[in-house]
């Protein structure tokens, strides 16, 4: 029997429970255009409903399954991911319980992705008698013929399901289908297209096209203009033709009719554009950055795969220790990565990298026009561009020959992944560089603990930068007890001592950051005769009220109410409670009139509000106060801000999570490091009801290293990380006891299989609620694993997500897992 090619494909359609390569035969004609990691339709189902593919390997098959299906079409002219990529995919399904092909996705710039539409036409020759004969006594049968004639003989799945209502029309299409009355056929639609434009090129040499066009100069001269400047330059856009010489495009199609020059499409790319873009001079090194830049550069000749951690104080020059790194990997013929936290980060740090890298700088993020997006993508993949700049999903990006990932602020929650798959952009790091021999740099003043437990072990290795960059002071900090301001008589959100150095930074011209990580203008609103508080209707959660829109609003689904004039309840007046960026803002309106005050925050960030634009604006019109959420915390340069206000130091503190100290002491210590980065002296004032606590002192002092010890045994005695990992399974459905019905019969199950393991050090917890127990009509109660995180255990959780998913009793259901989550 003659073999044929079989195609081993991931498929969207799959979810966790049936996740595997799915065997399809490849038709002859496709044979020689089809290669792993490119994308397919294939029919999938009893149905054989069209659903997306990627290829994951082929192979010649001496006797395919009988029953194998055929695959229907091709939707890349090449592969969107090379071999690395469709590993990485396999690794990140095993690491974080997510399909091969939701793994493939999330790689992919949004430009990629495709959307099928299904629709079924009446069959060639097929006519209304033939059609209702077929269609028998079935109503359904027949009042989809009636829809289809109706229609002009095809209609789209969705108008289908429409003109059905409540009624399945499934039935009815399968059985048409077998009769050969209905075929269906797929369309698939990319989200953005190849961006191209209209180039000239000269055809002749310059003296005979001059030689054509210099006899009738008088009586053409567009045309002789356009030839002369061709015959300069060789080649070059219709556009910018037409431009410079006020000739039209019929006259560029009269050149070409004449063979003088010739017209054809080109690819251009969508760039982001850079203000003020000037060359650098190289970069210079003090001492301490020099070391540090020598020891690191040691390990990126090694061509064998490491880590390190960059622990240096806030201004101590981390950057130029990269940017000088990064140059010294890209003369050795290999490429770079730089990852940053925050999207408002990248405009600062585009327009350094860009002044030493130039075009061979691509930016990679969520905020990106789609087009943008794509093509740097592009940029990336055809090895144009050697440096990558971007937020958590540019790890993925296609760089051949990667010699050096850099985390920028590698402690901040941003680079775990809250959707699926929940990967964390660390970890795909230590992957990317273990597959190149390339190195992992952690950069960070006040680095995560597992990061600084791991330095300390021996497994990273470890560089101090102690003091900022040119010797400059860190910020002086005053902690401004709120209790004492209370008895004062001072209602209001900020304390006297943060007032009077507003005024003084005013008077001397500086500017100054408010940082408080709430956005809205009150936290809750209540009752003050009956104590009622408006809750979400579909969450667990309070309504936070915003000014801007007199609205209450909620932070997990996004509903949104007028506020009442008076209480719903008993009619009583309504308090505020708690304070957001809006109501900071408006109290320094309030205090300074004529002063304008700038707020950033994610109501504030828009298309035509980004944040390049705010801080841009903050910078060049020197604004005296920036506002804003944890968007303002961390990398922002700016050397007229002398003065940082912590609002709320105590917010995140006193949440229950083990987590809530690190990530209290790192924004604190962030957020005052933005003050006195230039040559004038910074200062910090830190408001909070708990100034003796232990983490608010270490913050105020910048003492890292006090935090470090004190944390670090309280982790060990919790058994968190860095000593054990927390597996977290979820399950999540629109009735309480059956989420619990469902948590229950796992507990249950994973109690009898760890029964049956040697190790003994782990511990399971709950059911309990989530911490927010129930979000858009979905209760979420959760079952917590503490161990060490190895296969055999992740190969229990997922045999326990297959088995749930698959179970007939969790029907409503869902399960997930998660380790280490945010939440």
């Amino acid at each position: 029997m003659e073999s044929r090619m079989v195609a081993k494909v991931a498929l969207s359609a799959a979810t966790f429970a049936i996740d595997k390569p799915y065997d399809y035969l490849v038709p002859e004609e496709l044979t020689a255009a089809l290669w792993p990691g490119m994308r397919v339709i294939v029919p999938f189902g009893a149905g054989n409903r069209r659903t997306q593919g990627i290829v994951l390997a082929l192979e010649d098959r001496a006797s395919p399954d009988p029953r194998c299906k055929f695959l229907l079409a091709l939707l890349d002219d090449e592969p969107v991911l090379d071999a690395e990529g469709i590993q990485l995919a396999l690794w990140m399904r095993e690491q974080w319980f997510c399909t091969v092909y939701d793994a493939a996705r999330a790689m992919l710039p949004a430009g990629l992705y495709f959307s099928l539409q299904d629709r079924y036409c009446l069959a060639p020759g097929i006519d209304r008698e033939a059609a209702y004969g077929a269609a028998g006594r079935s109503e359904h049968a027949k009042r989809l013929v009636e829809l289809l004639f109706s229609c002009g003989g095809s209609a789209e799945v969705g108008q289908i399901r429409e003109a059905f209502g409540t009624k399945d029309p499934n039935p009815a299409l399968r059985a048409l289908t077998e009769k050969g009355i209905l075929t269906l056929e797929t369309s698939a639609s990319r989200g953005v297209g190849d961006k191209t434009e209209q180039v000239a090129t000269l055809s002749l040499p310059p003296e005979e096209a001059m030689a054509l066009v210099t006899p009738k100069r008088r009586a053409a001269p567009l045309r002789y203009a356009v030839t002369e400047l061709l015959c300069a330059i060789g080649s070059a856009s219709a556009k910018e033709l037409c431009y410079f010489t006020g000739a039209s495009n019929a006259t560029l199609r009269s050149l070409a009719k004449s063979g003088i020059l010739t017209l054809e499409r080109r690819e251009v790319f969508r760039r982001v554009a850079v203000e003020g873009e000037v060359r650098a001079e190289p970069v210079t090194l003090n001492q301490e950055q020099q070391t540090a830049f020598e020891g690191l550069s040691a390990l990126a000749n090694w061509e064998k795969a490491t880590a390190a951690l960059l622990y240096g104080v806030t201004g101590s020059g981390k950057t130029q220790v990269y940017l000088k790194l990064i140059r010294q990997v890209l003369d050795r013929g290999r490429t770079a990565m730089v990852l940053v936290p925050e999207i408002a980060l990248t405009p600062q740090l585009l327009r350094i990298f860009t002044s030493h890298f130039g075009d061979e700088v691509a930016l990679l993020h969520s905020s990106l026009r789609a087009g943008e997006r794509y093509d740097e993508w592009k940029r990336v993949r055809s090895g144009q561009a050697r440096v990558v700049l971007g937020t958590r999903s540019a790890v993925f990006a296609p760089l051949q020959k990667l010699g050096l990932i850099v985390l920028d602020e590698e402690q901040e929650y941003s680079y775990k992944s809250e959707n699926v798959p929940k990967y964390h952009a660390r970890d795909v790091a230590k992957y990317r560089c273990a597959h190149h021999n390339a190195l992992l740099l952690l950069g960070s003043a006040t680095p995560s603990v597992e990061s600084m437990y791991k330095a300390k072990s021996g497994v990273y290795h470890l560089f101090t930068l102690s003091r900022r960059y040119n010797e400059r002071a860190l910020p002086s900090v005053f902690l401004a007890d709120m209790k004492e301001e209370l008895r004062a008589g001072n209602g209001t959100a900020l304390s006297l001592p943060l007032r009077q150095a507003m005024e003084e930074n005013l008077e001397a011209g500086e500017q100054t950051i408010l940082f408080l990580n709430r956005r809205g203008s009150s936290r809750m609103v209540t009752c003050g005769e009956c104590g009622a508080v408006p809750t979400c209707p579909r969450c667990s959660a309070y309504l936070t009220y915003h000014s801007a829109n007199r609205r209450l609003m909620c932070h997990y689904c996004g509903h949104s109410e007028p506020l009442p004039d008076l209480c719903p309840e008993c009619g009583g007046g309504l308090n505020f409670v708690g304070v957001g960026t809006q109501r900071i803002q408006e109290e320094l309106e309030e205090a300074f009139p004529d002063r304008e005050v700038l707020r950033m925050d994610t109501d504030t960030i828009s298309a035509t509000q980004s944040h390049e634009k705010l801080l841009s604006r903050f910078e060049r019109e020197r604004i005296p106060f920036l506002v804003g959420t944890q968007m303002v915390a961390k990398g922002l340069d700016f050397e007229n801000v002398t003065l940082v206000g912590v609002v709320s130091a105590d917010q995140s503190l006193y949440v229950d999570d083990y987590r809530a100290g690190e990530r209290t002491f790192s924004l604190l210590t962030q957020v005052v490091g933005r003050a006195g980065r230039g040559a004038k002296r910074g200062r910090a004032i830190i408001q909070t009801y708990t100034p003796e606590n232990d983490v608010i002192t270490c913050a105020a002092r910048q003492d890292y290293d006090s935090f470090y010890e004190q944390e670090i045994e309280l982790r060990r005695l919790r058994g968190c990380p860095p000593f054990r990992d927390l597996f977290v399974i979820t399950a999540s459905g629109l009735t309480e006891s059956g989420v619990l019905r469902t948590c229950m019969r796992l507990r249950r199950s994973l109690e009898a299989w760890l029964s049956c393991m040697e190790e003994k050090d782990l511990q399971l917890l709950g059911p309990a609620p989530a911490s927010v127990a129930k979000i858009n009509n979905r209760y979420r109660y959760r079952l917590t694993l503490a161990c060490r995180n190895h296969r055999e255990i992740r190969a229990l959780v997922a045999h326990l997500l297959r088995c749930a998913q698959n179970d007939k009793e969790n029907r409503g259901v869902s399960v997930s897992a998660d380790i280490n989550p945010l939440d």
